[in-house]
């Protein structure tokens, strides 16, 4: 089987709304969610688009709004990433990380059969096409530092996720 392009395709249904670390865009193929992005210097990805939706966007939105007003802890909705076999074996990995828990770039690595990947993991970390929902935000050093996040407003916005989950980081 040929692995799997490393893009997110354009979503076919679109929302937003608005959250405490920006507006939120969340696109979707009809049967899952299949991006979503956090508002960085004002714009999103898709903003000259307008919204159009379906009922898993719908869920997502609602769990979403109940996620940032503490309400729901995990995510109960199909999500679809394109990537190759080790960035999908990371996200997988990802979604078993319950609120408030957290990985090391070295534990991911081990996860997935390549221990010094650490680099590796750093990038597909990065890659998450659906941040939040595949929670990237709770991957940190070793030693518990935040080493950098991609989405969003970058670092400030992982400490708000990190802070709102009650995990302790350096």
């Amino acid at each position: 089987m040929p692995p799997r392009p490393p893009f997110t395709p354009h979503p076919v249904y679109l929302r937003r709304t608005h959250t405490p670390i920006g507006r939120i865009e969340v696109g979707s193929d009809g049967a899952a969610i299949t991006s979503l992005s956090i508002e960085r210097s004002g714009t999103l990805p898709y903003d000259g688009r307008r919204e159009s939706t379906t009922a898993v966007l719908d869920t997502a939105i609602t769990q979403l709004e109940e996620y940032f007003l503490g309400r729901r802890r995990r995510f109960e909705v199909p999500v679809s990433t394109a990537g190759t076999d080790f960035q999908s074996a990371v996200w997988a990995g990802l979604q078993d990380l319950a609120w408030g828990e957290v990985a090391s770039y070295g534990s991911l690595g081990l996860a997935t059969g390549r221990a010094t990947a650490g680099r590796a993991v750093g990038g597909a970390v990065g890659a998450n096409p659906i941040p939040l929902l595949i929670p990237c935000h709770r991957v940190l050093a070793g030693d518990r530092r935040i080493t950098g996040y991609s989405a969003g407003n970058g670092v400030a916005t992982k400490l708000w996720l990190l802070e709102h989950e009650g995990i302790e980081h350096r």
